[in-house]
């Protein structure tokens, strides 16, 4: 795997990226020699023919995200992936079209809509050829995981997963009979040498009198490189499990750097995110208003306390989606997906994230970043502090309108998805960085247009 804005992608993924940008730059420059035949050379050089070429390369990469191309979970699901590679030349094609309206020498005279063709057909053959070369042995890492409780179970299942490029060749549950130290150390020295291992993940929760360590040292020293299940835990799923979470941990663990250089710099994006956001969404702002008053009655705003940056309280406010009295009778609860106090302006709101829009306001002003944990309320978080270990280890960082947490595990209403999404939120803290929020901020925009993208 290679991290990529410090997040852990399988070689696999970028190598099809990779050959997919150049596919895509091919086809049009192809179709630039096609219709201009010896004066490509000057359309190219002089007509910024490269620079357009480029341009459409990267729409390609964008919309092929945007539709799960590059999850290669789907390179063996035939049912959509056809229509989505489709839509791509389609959507490209609209796109040029609109920038050719408002740009006209970007289109005028091209060689455009050859490309699309030639890209059309590309996409289908490379994506043919890109199934089958990844399923080639040759191209899969061979591990032996050294452990055999729930942890380890769950390791060799994310390893498992196609788009690792790894392959699982034997793990400790595999042994016959009891497990006692000798009967492991023969079964990890047999499949080392029987399968030529690259890697041994060692996921032992209880070392004590099971760890073969006399075998484990000649291994190493053979060139096998012997790793922590931690790492590869938190590269698979992208959290940190609070379970095997120490104070040692957090105190020499790589990442959690926090430069007052990075704070500003991430301050700034925020305040020009939020900025632009307002300005594009204020045309909305009056019809949201009028849509809510008409459907029930009670204010348009929704203020609330919440706890952000160092623990301090502000009031994030959101436009109203519950009836006034919702929480006359219950007090504090989290909202359900079909919670009945929903309105039903309210519920289109949320389904498309519009009821957020005066959050941007708290972004600007600083109560919020557009990137980070989630804000919650004071109640919920003395509660939560009580019940999950380093819960207050969130609020290093200002609470953001997205995060990593956000798109990558749903909406949380009980103590156990609370737990969950600490365990992304520690991720994110860790590694926090500007390209990692560049990333986060792409893949809410994803989710927002799409609804895809969030577990």
């Amino acid at each position: 795997m290679i991290r990529l804005f410090h997040v852990h992608y399988p070689v696999r993924v970028l190598v099809l990226l990779g050959m997919q940008a150049l596919l895509v730059f091919a086809c049009f420059a192809l179709a630039v020699y096609v219709k201009f035949g010896a004066d490509s050379y000057l359309v190219l050089n002089f007509e910024y023919g490269y620079y357009k070429i480029l341009t459409a390369t990267a729409f390609v990469l964008v919309f092929s995200h945007w539709f799960d191309l590059y999850n290669l979970t789907q390179l063996d699901s035939k049912s959509d992936l056809y229509s989505r590679l489709l839509i791509v030349p389609g959507l490209l094609a609209l796109t040029l079209a609109l920038i050719g309206f408002v740009f006209p020498g970007f289109v005028r005279s091209s060689a455009f809509p050859i490309g699309l063709l030639f890209l059309t057909f590309a996409l289908f053959g490379w994506r043919r050829a890109a199934t089958w070369l990844t399923q080639k042995p040759y191209l899969r890492e061979r591990v032996y995981v050294l452990g055999s409780g729930e942890r380890a179970q769950r390791l060799v299942r994310g390893l498992r997963s196609s788009e690792l490029g790894i392959e699982v060749v034997g793990w400790t549950g595999d042994v016959e009979g009891t497990l006692t130290r000798e009967s492991i150390a023969a079964h990890l020295l047999e499949t080392v040498e029987r399968r030529r291992i690259h890697r041994v993940i060692v996921a032992v929760t209880d070392r004590r009198g099971t760890l073969p360590m006399d075998e484990l040292i000649p291994i190493r020293l053979a060139g096998v490189k012997i790793e922590e299940a931690n790492s590869w835990l938190e590269k698979i799923y992208g959290r940190i499990e609070v379970e095997q979470l120490y104070p040692s941990w957090l105190i020499f663990a790589e990442g959690f750097r926090f430069s007052g250089t990075l704070s500003f710099i991430r301050r700034l994006l925020s305040i020009l995110a939020s900025a632009v956001l307002l300005l594009l969404v204020l045309p909305l702002v009056p019809f949201i208003m009028l849509a809510i008053k008409l459907d029930s009655p009670g204010p348009v705003l929704y203020g609330q306390a919440r706890v952000g940056y160092r623990g301090l309280t502000f009031f994030c406010h959101k436009f109203r989606t519950m009836r006034p009295d919702a929480e006359a009778d219950s007090g504090p609860t989290w909202a359900d997906d079909d919670d009945p106090r929903i309105t039903r302006v309210g519920r289109f709101l949320r389904v498309c994230r519009l009821d957020e829009i005066p959050q941007l306001w708290n972004v600007f002003k600083g109560d919020m970043a557009f990137v980070g944990p989630r804000p919650e309320r004071p109640e919920f978080v003395e509660w939560l502090s009580k019940e999950i270990p380093y819960y207050s280890v969130r609020n290093v960082v200002r609470p953001g309108i997205t995060g990593w947490a956000q798109i990558r595990y749903r909406y949380a209403n009980s103590v156990e998805d609370a737990k969950e999404k600490l365990q992304y939120d520690l991720y994110y803290i860790k590694h926090i960085s500007i390209g990692l929020d560049l990333l986060i901020m792409f893949q809410t925009i994803k989710i927002v247009i799409f609804g895809r993208g969030a577990h």
